[in-house]
């Protein structure tokens, strides 16, 4: 209990951080409207050469990262909820979850000093602001997955709880901050981000569609099973032998005559 006293400060302060920038006051957009549309006309016309390719490698890591690399770890734990406890491909699958999240995690640090270091942040805009919180999300998640308790304590529940609420908040957040990187690529550039942008939509798609269908795959194959084909048992019961001739007793003379030529 210890160990959630401590990470209940975090787990808050994570949600509010990914919260705020979505909460951002209109009277300050306002004011700050003309002046943004003016700079960003006015910047993609200074933008250097490097400039450019820093913010394209800068959208790359964090397509890679919060992308594919996080909607893969979770596909990963997901489908690892279908195998035996203790067996070897549940370890696999838990084990390809904790890589793919550190190294998610990884390149969202890079991505986030290359755009600390040589990009312009003045945090005034939806993207930059989300991306902050995003930042630190990421790494609270981090830390809260290391600190992960045993199987039957008490502190168990609230702990998935947490795990996994945050994390589909910074995969969901992720993806939208995606788009508003792809929007402030085209409008720093000038160059049209269409293309990538039905790309990442596609990705998106194929990964929903992935994470609905391996969930009810299983169900999928029981729909196919036919109960009318399942092999019919003989049972070992004999029946009582006055029982067996007042049955044929009970039967048409037609009937016995044809019952008894099968035999001749």
């Amino acid at each position: 209990m210890q160990v959630f006293q401590k990470l209940a400060p975090f787990t808050i302060s994570a949600y509010c951080v990914i919260l705020l920038p979505l909460a951002g006051c209109s009277f300050h957009q306002k004011v700050n409207q003309s002046v943004s549309h003016k700079s960003i006309t006015h910047d993609f016309h200074k933008l250097s050469p490097q400039m450019t390719s820093d913010v394209a490698i800068h959208g790359f890591l964090l397509w890679v990262s919060l992308g594919f690399l996080m909607p893969l770890a979770i596909l990963a734990i997901r489908m690892s909820r279908r195998e035996e406890p203790r067996s070897k491909r549940l370890k696999v699958f838990f084990y390809l979850h904790v890589f793919v999240q550190i190294l998610s995690a990884l390149l969202a640090t890079v991505g986030a000093v290359l755009s600390f270091k040589k990009l312009e942040n003045s945090f005034t805009n939806s993207h930059q602001r989300l991306g902050l919180a995003l930042y630190g999300a990421i790494w609270v998640q981090a830390l809260i997955g290391f600190f992960r308790p045993k199987r039957g304590k008490k502190e168990r529940s609230l702990w998935y709880f947490v795990h996994w609420m945050l994390g589909t908040m910074i995969s969901l957040c992720g993806i939208i901050n995606i788009y508003t990187g792809l929007k402030a690529y085209s409008n720093k550039t000038s160059r049209s981000a269409t293309l990538w942008t039905i790309l990442f939509t596609a990705e998106v798609l194929f990964i929903a569609f992935f994470y609905l269908f391996q969930d009810k795959w299983e169900y999928i194959q029981k729909q196919g099973v036919v109960l009318d084909n399942a092999p019919i048992t003989v049972s070992n019961q004999q029946i009582p032998d006055g029982l067996y001739q007042k049955e044929l007793q009970s039967e048409p003379c037609g009937k016995r005559i044809r019952f008894k030529n099968l035999f001749d």
